[in-house]
């Protein structure tokens, strides 16, 4: 680092970058940044700054990208709204050409005086259009003013008729892999997706949302937290139902020749999945069925044959890369090396080396297995889709889109240049995690967004529409701001780095119309003012908690009314307790177990009293549910062992939102919750699976009867009044 005073120039550099130099914790204490924390973000950024030249370098090639003198190769704008262009990039009197996806053409000419910026006149065409000036070509994305709302999908199930009010909704919240059905072999998939879909329709669900389904590590089995994929393009193999495609004498056969049936039923009876152990086998029996499809039908192009290449022509070159990835790192473990692409011999680390081009070449099959694993996956869940469609659903599956993925991972190795390299996402330090938090996760540069023209976030989001009704964005304050940690500091040192918010609603808005999906932001923990405002105004729904609606002075929790009209109103969520465990007290109790409980100042044994104030809140909401009309009046609170499940879903279900979601595990007053935040091990986080399999569960008195509660409930709740002036449904292709 140079000796002479740089610290504001590297402050200057890091805030132009887009970092902020400082940052507010939960007590409103303001700190710093250390210079040399942005020094290591901004290098990882491709922005060094060791010393005195480097700096003015980086600041130069900084200014390039941000002075306007070129055109960028995608802006995005709104429908009905004039387009500002760079004054530096137009020159007045030129003109200009915009070919609408339509086909249709618009020529004019700027008339901008000298330095002011230049306008073109508003597109009431949403679509990605090209701009033409002077043979340079940039993309317009202009989007609707909203998403696509749950209001737009039921007047869609109407035929789109203008007067079918929709009525409030209400759906299910499912942990995919801890769904079971007869003949799963031990994990949750996609025919029990489809299978709890069809059902929960028939009995008025509108909605089901769905764990992350990302691919996962085929070659690293014991990493199956869904919320750290390798990829967000692509699905997770390991819900495959092998029988689904290839019927139940196939399944059998490629048991019988890979001596599975015993394990397979033994993984089946489990009440915890045992990721490593069950996806080995399901890889097998899905490569035995692999090998039988290149014999019988891919030899001689029989229809599905025809179907699984269509399926590869169209996915393209991603899928491609995928699936080189998933053959590479395999090759790579069986080698004695390392699973992270970063330690793999420096032409292994490019796709688009010669080196991986000789390796797809000579080990074709297995990167051909690894197409056909995707095309398998992608068919199940778009089953699982179209059967809750059918089955009247308005949205259907809910997809959850992770906040990034591993750096480890294909979607990092095949989009190097669109990602943050040598960085974690995390959280910066507050009264929960006092020291922060790191999660492993990578994701998009936004100075890569701006200079790729966002290429790889709407890859990103078209994936995620795929096979849904709608996409919930996990932390959707991270379209905003994103905590950013050197690899391998503290969670402390870490900083904020902005992202252009305004860019990324546009595009989600454009891709839910073309989808006809609705979204929905994860917007809980410490919001920034006007934020959850800019997110009603796209069209977007927050998500509201049971245990999180609190009075101002949080002595008390909220009436149904009074809960946001513009959210998704829910009991609880998979990093929470559930209804049952939180009445229990069964969160504490686990917490205190792990050691994430901290001593007290009164010297008081903390789980002890963590416990009394719960039995304090334990009456405080029992008062809410009795005002609310949910439980007996002059009725004393139900012990910790008798939770009081039923007027929980009756309270939720009377909240305004257009749709409330209730947790399978609620439904069934399970006490565990699927994960426990900032333990690993100690709690068996993303393996628990439900105690019924789905038939037997629709079978259960007690279950079906909450459904049929739940419905009643919304059906007598009233709902927000839809936006007065909705976007139309974009005329694109």
């Amino acid at each position: 680092m140079s000796t002479r005073r740089s610290g504001d120039t590297i402050a200057t550099l890091a805030t132009r970058a887009g970092f902020e130099v400082e940052w507010e914790d939960a007590h409103h204490k303001v700190h710093r940044v250390p210079e040399k924390t942005l020094a290591v973000l901004l290098e990882r950024m491709g922005l060094p700054c060791g010393n005195a030249t480097q700096i003015r370098q980086s600041a130069a090639a900084l200014e390039a990208e941000l002075s306007g003198r070129k055109l960028p190769p995608l802006m995005t704008a709104e429908v009905g709204r004039g387009i500002a262009l760079p004054a530096a990039a137009i020159r007045s009197g030129s003109h200009y050409r915009i070919e609408l996806e339509s086909g249709s053409i618009i020529d004019g000419r700027f008339t901008a005086p000298k330095g002011e910026e230049a306008l073109l006149a508003p597109i009431d065409e949403p679509g990605y259009h090209t701009l033409v000036i002077h043979e340079q070509r940039m993309t317009l994305a202009v989007a609707p003013s909203r998403c696509y709302t749950v209001a737009d999908a039921w007047r869609s199930l109407h035929d789109d008729d203008a007067r079918a009010d929709a009525p409030p909704l209400w759906g299910m919240a499912a942990q995919l892999y801890g769904l079971r059905r007869v003949g799963d072999g031990g994990i949750g998939d996609y025919s029990a997706l489809a299978r709890i879909a069809v059902e929960s329709a028939r009995r008025g669900a509108h909605a089901l949302a769905v764990s992350p389904t990302h691919a996962m590590f085929s070659a690293e089995p014991n990493r199956f937290s869904p919320y750290s994929p390798s990829s967000r393009l692509w699905l997770n193999v390991t819900h495959i139902d092998p029988a689904a495609v290839f019927g139940e004498d196939a399944l059998r056969a490629a048991m019988h020749s890979t001596k599975a049936a015993d394990a397979w039923t033994e993984l089946e009876g489990l009440p915890l999945i045992d990721w490593p152990k069950a996806v080995v086998l399901k890889l097998k029996l899905l490569r035995a069925l692999f090998e039988n499809f290149c014999t019988e039908e891919r030899a001689h192009d029989a229809p599905r044959a025809l179907e699984f290449h269509g399926f590869c022509e169209r996915a393209g070159r991603a899928l491609e890369d995928h699936a080189r990835f998933e053959a590479l790192q395999a090759a790579q473990l069986a080698q004695g090396g390392n699973g992270h692409w970063r330690d793999w011999p420096e032409a292994l680390r490019d796709p688009r080396s010669p080196e991986v081009e000789a390796f797809a070449q000579a080990h074709r099959h297995e990167v051909d297995f690894h197409l056909f694993l995707q095309w398998l996956a992608a068919k199940g869940l778009s089953h699982a889709q179209h059967g809750a469609r059918e089955a009247g659903m308005a949205v259907g599956l809910i997809a959850d889109l992770a906040v990034g993925c591993d750096s480890a991972g294909s979607h990092a190795w095949s989009y190097r240049d669109d990602m943050l390299q040598g960085v974690s996402v995390g959280a910066p330090p507050d009264l929960f995690n006092q020291a922060g938090q790191s999660w492993g996760l990578t994701t998009f540069s936004p100075r890569a967004m701006r200079t790729q023209g966002f290429s790889a976030f709407i890859d990103m989001l078209r994936a995620a529409f795929a096979h849904a009704g709608g996409i919930r964005i996990d932390h959707i304050l991270g379209l905003r701001r994103l905590w950013l940690v050197p690899e391998g500091e503290s969670a402390r040192n870490g900083a904020y780095l902005r992202y252009p918010l305004e860019d990324l609603l546009r595009l989600i808005a454009l891709e839910s119309w073309r989808h006809r999906a609705i979204v929905i932001g994860e917007d809980l923990g410490t919001v920034p003012p006007g934020f959850r405002e800019r997110l009603d105004e796209h069209g977007i729904a927050g998500i509201r908690v049971l245990w999180f609606e609190r009075d101002e002075d949080g002595s008390g929790f909220k009436p149904p009314q009074a809960w946001d009209r513009n959210a998704v109103g829910t009991t609880t969520t998979h990093d929470l307790p559930t209804v049952a465990g939180w009445w229990a007290g069964s969160d504490i109790a686990w917490r205190n177990r792990i050691g994430q409980t901290m001593a007290r100042p009164d010297g008081r044994d903390p789980e002890e009293a963590a416990q009394e104030e719960r039995a304090s809140d334990r009456a405080e909401l029992w008062r809410a549910f009795q005002q609310a009309g949910v439980a007996a009046p002059d009725v004393p609170a139900p012990p910790p062992e008798s939770p009081p499940v039923d007027e929980a879903l009756a309270f939720v279900a009377a909240t305004p939102g257009p749709l409330v979601t209730f947790p399978l595990e609620d439904l069934l007053a399970h006490s565990e919750q699927p994960n426990l935040p900032g333990s690993i091990d100690e709690h068996p986080n993303w393996r628990r699976r439900m105690n019924l399999p789905i038939d037997e569960m629709f079978l259960d008195d007690t279950f079906c009867d909450r459904l049929l509660a739940v419905d009643r409930a919304r059906r007598a709740a009233t709902v927000a009044t839809p936006p007065a002036n909705p976007a139309s449904e974009p005329d694109t292709p």
